[in-house]
């Protein structure tokens, strides 16, 4: 299980996930969205949790939700072909605006980050796991998207298996990419959530704003083996 199957369990991480100091940005109401990482909740929950509680006082109450495929090829964007997805806190409604639909519940990507809009009452989520696409792909996702009124959230996790010194060198780089929005080194990003991403540097564009850091840590922060690690950020927009 990516996070705890007890209900109350699951509500006293993501209570206690919100509480954390975080960054001074008013009015919240501005953030557009946020990028977040969708490790297990032990590993990334917390730098996850920091990003969402961010979205406290947004009014808007649907989200769409952009990951990574980890477990199927696929090219474009595909989306649930169910009316509602379960997690621990209970049913959350699903809703498609014209992609493709398919079985992508298993995706952890997305699912990950549900509970989290759950405790923030969230109403409806739009699920997309993107597979492989070109820039003019991700272009026309973002545009897509743009026009949908709701609150992006976009997954991934930073590099992978790296030692802690190199790791923390390279999601550097990959982080002063996205925050610059920097097409022309977007090639060097090392994420799972690449094409993902991709969109988002779209979408930013479209919206006229530019991702921010939040916080940033690896797994090796969290358990102390530096010998192989994974990249964790989050950031709004």
């Amino acid at each position: 299980m990516w996070y705890p199957e007890s209900k109350q369990e699951l509500e006293d991480f993501i209570d206690q996930s919100f509480k954390q100091k975080t960054i001074k940005y008013k009015p919240l109401t501005k953030i557009q969205g946020l990028i977040v990482p969708h490790a297990g909740y032990e590993y990334s929950g917390a730098i996850a949790g920091k990003a969402f509680s961010l979205l406290k006082n947004r009014k808007i109450k649907k989200a769409i939700i952009l990951g990574p495929s980890h477990y199927a090829n696929l090219s474009g964007a595909v989306t649930s072909d169910l009316k509602e997805w379960k997690t621990s806190l209970g049913n959350i409604k699903l809703f498609n605006k014209n992609f493709p639909e398919g079985d992508i519940e298993p995706e952890h990507s997305i699912k990950n980050q549900v509970p989290f809009l759950q405790k923030l009452n969230f109403k409806e989520i739009m699920p997309l796991m993107i597979g492989n696409i070109n820039n003019e792909q991700a272009k026309e996702i973002a545009e897509k998207i743009s026009k949908i009124k709701a609150v992006y959230i976009f997954s991934t996790d930073l590099s992978h298996f790296y030692n802690y010194k190199n790791a923390v060198q390279t999601d550097k780089n990959t982080v002063q990419i996205i925050e610059s929005l920097d097409f022309d080194n977007f090639k060097n990003v090392d994420a799972c959530g690449y094409f993902p991403l991709l969109i988002m540097m779209h979408l930013c564009k479209i919206l006229k704003t530019k991702p921010h850091l939040i916080e940033y840590k690896n797994s090796g922060d969290v358990t102390w083996d530096k010998s192989s690690v994974v990249g964790y950020a989050s950031f709004y927009f």
